[in-house]
């Protein structure tokens, strides 16, 4: 039979099918662009191919196009029956994840992975910060996640995919060196994997190294295509930094050509959350406030993520409609909060109107105790920065600027190093 580069057995004997299966499977993991043609050529090479149709449509889901995932997730479940163990298991994790059931998928991939530890598609949709751990909406949800991935060492060694989730884990809960030694390690040995080069950028990130990040991915990026999973995500990181050390007409023009609606095309959940944590960012950093930009992103989050439920995206809609003044639209999210980190979106409306209004003490106010448990909405800590420097910005314009010192030198120290500063006054 078949395998893997993992060594899991496939139940397929065409070596075209294996073949193009491998490559989506690499295409996914180093988040390059053709990752769902990989898999349809998989599934056009052996129609009966379960686990081709089932990472199609895993495939879908992750580039923004759920609705084209219900085909090949009902043809993975036809063709199930026919599987090995080990695929009708991976296929059931595949089927919650993607039908909206997060708790039960995730619940589904830790009994999954004692049987088949290698299987890393399985393990994949639970790790990094927008995974179902990630979003899981629980305290001490980063040291979970460090605590599924290190065990798995002794399965994975020196696995270029491994190794960069590895080093996501670490460089989350504070380990930055050894997530320096793991992200290096992952870079060498795949150095056009996109998800590796942001993970790398985010340990510089976490060491206040504005200059060499902005350095690191400028270069990284020249060569990496528009259409791959992380442009828009790894542009936004740039375009931070170039905020932030005073290059203000490139960060906007990074923003406008790679971030903001119609200049990224996706996914989704990226256009919404980064277009709308840079806008915020540059008013933070002393930027005036952009009207038009704000109803642009306020309009996509509508038109994608309306309703509440999905804590993080819900986060930065709610932040959207606070700068656009949109009552009616905040009032569906203060009125029937949903989502695993549900309690916090009322504070969170309130916090941010208040932001919005320039009524900057009830902002520090509303935002300021969310802060010890914040990482229940998901993403990464330079994503939620966000909320920590909102508090940090409201105190210094309530003329409390030793009182704002305090708070970002305990809660982020590293981001008063080097060149540029994140919040303006300080």
């Amino acid at each position: 039979m078949l395998k893997d580069r993992y060594d899991n057995e496939l139940s397929t004997a065409s070596a075209a099918a294996r073949d193009a299966y491998q490559a989506g499977m690499d295409s996914l993991m180093a988040a390059t662009p053709g990752m769902d043609t990989a898999f349809q050529a998989a599934v056009e090479a052996d129609e009966g191919f379960a686990l081709g149709h089932i990472s199609l449509a895993r495939a879908k889901q992750l580039l923004g196009r759920g609705h084209e995932a219900k085909a090949p997730l009902a043809r993975a479940k036809e063709l199930a029956a026919g599987a090995t163990a080990r695929e009708q298991s991976h296929i059931a994790v595949f089927e919650k994840m993607l039908t909206g059931q997060s708790a039960a998928a995730l619940d589904g991939v830790y009994v999954h992975l004692k049987d088949w530890p290698r299987d890393a598609m399985v393990l994949a949709p639970a790790t990094g910060v927008f995974g179902l751990i990630g979003f899981s909406g629980k305290v001490g949800r980063e040291a979970e996640q460090l605590a599924i991935m290190a065990p798995l060492e002794k399965h994975y060694g020196d696995d270029w995919w491994y190794r960069s989730q590895l080093a996501f884990a670490e460089v989350e809960v504070g380990r930055l060196d050894e997530g320096e030694r793991n992200i290096d390690a992952s870079l060498a040995a795949y150095p056009r994997s996109a998800h590796a080069s942001h993970i790398r950028g985010h340990l510089v990130y976490e060491r206040g190294e504005r200059e060499a990040g902005l350095a690191y991915l400028t270069d990284w990026m020249k060569d990496y295509s528009r259409d791959g999973l992380m442009h828009c995500h790894n542009s936004w990181h740039l375009a931070l930094w170039s905020m932030e050390t005073g290059r203000h007409a490139d960060a906007w023009r990074i923003y406008d050509d790679a971030v903001r609606p119609g200049g990224s095309w996706g996914p989704q959940i990226n256009v919404t959350t980064d277009a709308v944590a840079f806008l915020v960012r540059a008013e933070y950093a002393g930027q005036p406030r952009d009207a038009q930009r704000w109803r642009e992103i306020a309009d996509y989050a509508g038109k994608w993520f309306g309703r509440p439920g999905l804590s993080f995206v819900d986060m930065h809609t709610i932040l959207a409609y606070a700068m656009t003044g949109d009552d009616a639209a905040l009032a569906k999210f203060l009125e029937t909060p949903r989502g695993p980190a549900a309690d916090m979106l009322p504070s969170l409306a309130r916090g941010f109107t208040a932001f919005a209004q320039g009524e900057w003490p009830r902002a520090a106010q509303e935002i300021q105790p969310l802060l010890a448990t914040h990482e229940r909405l998901g993403g990464s800590r330079a994503q939620r920065d966000l909320l920590e420097y909102m508090v940090v910005a409201s105190l210094v314009r309530a003329g409390k600027v030793g009182e704002a010192r305090a708070q970002i030198s305990s809660r982020r120290p590293q981001n008063g190093k080097g060149k540029g500063f994140p919040i303006a006054g300080l």
